[in-house]
Order: C-alpha cells, then sequence, then structure tokens
C-alpha cells in the first residue's frame, strides 16, 4: 500500500511520559504500551473534565504544570505526513484531574451530582417541571436531542418508563430529594394503571408492550412493536417491567409492588422456564404462552442473554437487596449457574455466547446477531458475577468474571482513543489482526457503563491495579465526551474519537433504548463501588417506607450485593433527628412505629476489610 498522504484528525488517550519545554511536546504512551509524539500549537487548549452543570474549567494557561508523568489524558489534534511518518498536532487536550492520581469522577459526591442532573433534566423534558405537575400521561417514549417531544409520537413503552422511574428512584436514594421520589412512585402507579394485565383464569400478571395515546383515547399494546420480537411477548420486556418498580420498592416498601414482582416472576416461572433443560425461553406465543410455538418464527424456542441473565441487574438483585428472601437468591444462583455452564466458548472466541436454541445449541443465524459479540454483554456478565460471588461464591464465578475482564480490553475496547466499541464479529478471518465491526466503530453509552462498573467491582473486591487502571479510563472517557453540557443528560453514541454522534436516533435523548435507565444506574453503582470499595469514603442513602410496610419493620439498606463486612452503618436519622435502632453490621433498621411515612437518611461507612 502507498504511504498514505493526507491529513487526518485523531484522538490518542495515554498517560503522560515526558515534556520537553524547548520543543513544546510531550510524550503519550497508550494503555496498550504504545509511544507517541505529541506537539503543541499556539492555538492548542487544554479543559479539566466538568460534570453536568459545572461550568467549562479551562487550562491552557497551565498546561506546562500538568504535563508530567503519569498525567492520563486525551489528545485530540491532526495527523500531518511527515516523511515516512506522521507528526500529530494537539489541538484540545482533554485532563481527568489536575495530577496522576487524581480522576474528578472519583470525588465522593461527583456520581451524586450526575444522577441529580439527569433525573432534573427527564423531569423538564418529560413533564415540564416544576412549571407543570409530574403527570405521566404527558410522557412519550421519544425525546430529541434537546428533551422536546416530537408531536406525531404518542407512544408510551412500558419499558422506557420503568426504566425513567429506575432513574427517579436511583435519583432519590442518593439525594433523597423528594420530586424525585414523587416521579418514581407516580411513574410506578402509571405502569400498573395502564400497563398492567390481570389474567384471572390464569391468576398471574404481565406486561404490555405498550400504550398508544391519542386524546384521551389509549389503544393498548399487547405483543411487542419491536421489529425483532414482532407479534410476540418477550421475556426482557417482561423482565424490564419491573426495573424501576423494584428500585422504587426498596424505598417505600409499597407491598403492592411485591405483588407485581411476585406475579410476574410466575409468569417466568410458568411460561418463560425451560424445567427440562433449564434457563429462560426468549419469546412466547401471546395467545397460547407457548415457547414452541410455530407463531414465533426466528424466535420460536430460543433463549439468549436477555431472557436468561437480564433478570438479575433489571430486577433480581435488587428485589433480594430489598426483601432477603432467599428464594431469590437462589433463582440468582440459578441464572448464574446457567450463564456459567453455558455462556463460555472460549475454544471459538474470546466472547461469550449471547444466543441459544432450547437444547444450548449455538444459534449463529438469529435475526442481525448472527455469529456476532456485543461487547456489553460480556462486560455485564463479568460485573454480575462479582455481585453474585458476594452472596454465594464459587469458583467458576471468579473464574468465568477474570477471565472476561482479561480478555475484554485487547478484544472490545479501544486502546488508541479510549472508550468500548459495541458489536464486533466473533471470530477473525484468516489475516485479520483485529475482530471486525458489524456497523460502525461508534461507542454507545450503556456499554461505557458495563466497563466502568465491571472494572470497579472487580478492583474493589479484588484489589488488583490493572481492574482499576481500567475502570478509571473508561470512566475518564465517558465523562469526558459522553456528557450534554448544552442540553443535559447523556448522549447516546459518540464517533470513536468521542465526538458526539448526532444522527438518526442515535440523537434522541428518549428512544427504545434510552430512558434514564443506564446513565443513572451507572451514577448509583460507580458512587457505591468507588465510596465504599475503592476510596473508603462514607456514603448517604435515603428511603421513605410506608408504614408497616416492610415485614417485621426491617428495612434493609445495603446499596448492592457488596463483599461481606466490607461496609456498616456509622450513623442513622429519621425524619432529620438522630435513630439509633439499626444493626450496623447487618446493614438493617428497625423502623418505628409510626402511623406516618418516615424518611430515613443512613449513612454507610466502608470498613477497610474487600
Amino acid at each position: 500500500m502507498e504511504h498514505m498522504s493526507f491529513s487526518f484528525s485523531d484522538t490518542i488517550a495515554g498517560y503522560v511520559t515526558r515534556f520537553d519545554r524547548q520543543e513544546k511536546c510531550f510524550g503519550l504512551k497508550t494503555s496498550d504500551g504504545r509511544q507517541y509524539q505529541v506537539y503543541l500549537t499556539d492555538t492548542t487548549f487544554g479543559r479539566i473534565a466538568q460534570n453536568l452543570e459545572e461550568p467549562y474549567t479551562d487550562c491552557t494557561g497551565r498546561l506546562a504544570e500538568l504535563l508530567v508523568p503519569g498525567q492520563y489524558l486525551f489528545s485530540y489534534g491532526v495527523f500531518y505526513p511527515h516523511g515516512s511518518e506522521f507528526k500529530f498536532d494537539a489541538k484540545a487536550l482533554v485532563f481527568p484531574g489536575e495530577s496522576p492520581e487524581q480522576y474528578r469522577h472519583e470525588e465522593p459526591d461527583w456520581w451524586v451530582k450526575q444522577a441529580r442532573s439527569i433525573a432534573d433534566s427527564y423531569l423538564k423534558w418529560q413533564f415540564d417541571y416544576p412549571n407543570q405537575t409530574i403527570d405521566y400521561a404527558n410522557y412519550r417514549t421519544q425525546l430529541n436531542l434537546a428533551g422536546a417531544k416530537k408531536e406525531e409520537d404518542y407512544l408510551q413503552e412500558t419499558d422506557t418508563i420503568s426504566r425513567l422511574v429506575y432513574g427517579m428512584a436511583s435519583a432519590f436514594l442518593m439525594t433523597g430529594e423528594d420530586r424525585f421520589l414523587e416521579a418514581a412512585e407516580k411513574g410506578t402507579e402509571y405502569l400498573r394503571d395502564h400497563m398492567r394485565f390481570y389474567d384471572p383464569d390464569e391468576d398471574l400478571i404481565y406486561w404490555y408492550h405498550g400504550v398508544k395515546v391519542t386524546g384521551n383515547r389509549e389503544q393498548k399494546l399487547f405483543t411487542s412493536e419491536f421489529s425483532d420480537d414482532y407479534d410476540a411477548i418477550p421475556a426482557y420486556e417482561q423482565i424490564y417491567a419491573l426495573a424501576g418498580p423494584i428500585q422504587t420498592y426498596r424505598i417505600t416498601g409499597d407491598p403492592r409492588i411485591l405483588k407485581d414482582a411476585e406475579m410476574t416472576v410466575a409468569l417466568f416461572d410458568r411460561f418463560f422456564i425451560d424445567k427440562e433443560q433449564g434457563g429462560y425461553f426468549s419469546h412466547i406465543d401471546p395467545l397460547t404462552l407457548d415457547p414452541r410455538a410455530e407463531s414465533l418464527k426466528w424466535n420460536r424456542a430460543r433463549k439468549n442473554w436477555n431472557s436468561v441473565g437480564d433478570h438479575a441487574p433489571a430486577y433480581l438483585i435488587n428485589l433480594w437487596l430489598a426483601t432477603g428472601d432467599p428464594k431469590y437468591a437462589d433463582f440468582l444462583e440459578d441464572t448464574f449457574d446457567t450463564i456459567a455452564k453455558y455462556f463460555p466458548d472460549y475454544d471459538h472466541s474470546p466472547f461469550v455466547q449471547e444466543k441459544f436454541h432450547e437444547d444450548w445449541s449455538h444459534d449463529s443465524s438469529w435475526g442481525w446477531q448472527q455469529d456476532r459479540a456485543v461487547v456489553g454483554h460480556n462486560l455485564k456478565i463479568a460485573w454480575n458475577l462479582m455481585r453474585m460471588q458476594s452472596l454465594r461464591p464459587k469458583p467458576e464465578y471468579l473464574e468465568l468474571a477474570e477471565k472476561i475482564a482479561d480478555l475484554m480490553p485487547e478484544v472490545g475496547s479501544d486502546q488508541q482513543r479510549g472508550g468500548w466499541y459495541d458489536v464486533v464479529e466473533r471470530v477473525t478471518q484468516p489475516g485479520e489482526q483485529q475482530h471486525r465491526f458489524v456497523w460502525h466503530d461508534r461507542k454507545a453509552w450503556w456499554q461505557q457503563e458495563q466497563a466502568i462498573l465491571a472494572y470497579l467491582i472487580l478492583n474493589g473486591t479484588l484489589n488488583q491495579a490493572d481492574y482499576l487502571r481500567h475502570a478509571r479510563e473508561a470512566a475518564a472517557f465517558y465523562n469526558a465526551f459522553f456528557l450534554d453540557h448544552d442540553d443535559g443528560a447523556v448522549y447516546f453514541n459518540v464517533l470513536a474519537n468521542g465526538m458526539p454522534f448526532l444522527l438518526g436516533t442515535e440523537r434522541f435523548k428518549g428512544s427504545h433504548s434510552m430512558s434514564a435507565y443506564h446513565s443513572t444506574e451507572l451514577c448509583y453503582l460507580s458512587a457505591v463501588y468507588t465510596n465504599l470499595l475503592i476510596t473508603q469514603q462514607p456514603m448517604d442513602l435515603y428511603f421513605k417506607p410506608y408504614p408497616q410496610s416492610f415485614p417485621d419493620n426491617i428495612l434493609r439498606v445495603s446499596p448492592d450485593i457488596l463483599p461481606p463486612g466490607s461496609v456498616r452503618i456509622s450513623e442513622c436519622s429519621i425524619d432529620g433527628q438522630p435513630y439509633d435502632q439499626f444493626d450496623a453490621e447487618a446493614l438493617t433498621v428497625t423502623l418505628p412505629n409510626s402511623p406516618e411515612r418516615v424518611k430515613v437518611k443512613v449513612q454507610l461507612m466502608p470498613t477497610g476489610r474487600k
């Protein structure tokens, strides 16, 4: 191939190795060890990463003091032809902190502030709050880049409302600000009133795909309208219908939510479960509730990551945290046993297998997935295995989590620019050095979340420096490029170089895929893992239970499944007054016999044990 004789712009992420004032250049070493020489120009500017609603922090005049060995940064610039090589001129530098060991996203309140801002943005966009009251009749699935609704869009998808509810509940858990709980409870009520179907013949409930609203008319959509799942009832829609309500249940103890969850789990265990060969089918027929019905076509007798594994992060871990019920721990154990048994495929690919026939043979021809890997699903498995490892530890859980964590950076991350890719071919063809991108080399917000949470909990549990490095690099990329400082919340996708990608549905802040869920889940759990496991800082959580709502008046306040003994309650207050009826080690509060709702604030303190 002829030597490239044109300029092109790109990003290099890496660590400073040296700085030369005379030459106005510095050395930069990427995460995988490649070395670059980066030149400063008269127009190079620098900034420190800022959180949502924070002012722009210029550091152009301080570059010499910031460019010290070990400093991680992102350098966006231009490669110019230079003899047989290229010369790289930096145009913009982004620093995640002001010294090599300082990452702003590790500040104790960084993720709390981000969650508050994201939740407030969605309150404004969906309900014009605080100018109007919170009314889910006004909810719309689609929101444009600035949060505006499309006039012709009358669809209210069940799962996207549930995801919004999750975001609001998480924001309340972190801040204790009542507008977020109001939005979570009203959204949960709306789901129960409009999206829930009770079948008296079978004594179970399932959730509609959504509702089309025209004036005062509602057209309930029983089966999925999404092309992958058309005319079927997909397991993942039933799973995510519970995500928001269960996060709300952790706060309120509303027994109606628990009843809904129990009856939805009963739906899974009667019609989606494969009692002979294990796991859960991905789809059932809407009339016969049969997973093997011919009408399901390409979804007939199939299993996948969403139907088998997504129970855990979407609702099941939170249901166990709220109740402590052993049957949910058993369900979790069965889930992770199934994943550990059937998903690894390391003789053929560094990625897990995600699609299966009912006998667990691999389905390599389904729809868009074919024999392709979703990078984030691999990371999601590692993250959730590490949560489960703290509940019912097994060697196979730890082995698979570490295997994924060790394999993924080379095949799923961008070691030139930072960040994590989307969908790639599971195997390379002869002569290929890199797994081919299926559609593009863009990076989605939710896949960054999986990487950040996976490596945070791996480091927080196992205390390995490489895991902390991957967590820091992923969080630095996310906070440098995904936060929308103009319109609020986060971008759906960025280009490989970190610039926002704003075309089609990927320019939206609300869509079939996006509704304040992954962005706030990231905030909530990043705060938990960073403060309580890594930087050893206290963290406050807030609850507002109904009177006599939880069994025996016991409120469970564990923020996530963490290593046993790693966290204790250091302080508790009720309605602003000190309260001492709590079990510090068990992470429970014995609620007072009050006829009114009370607001409970607990301070969790790391013990230093992992």
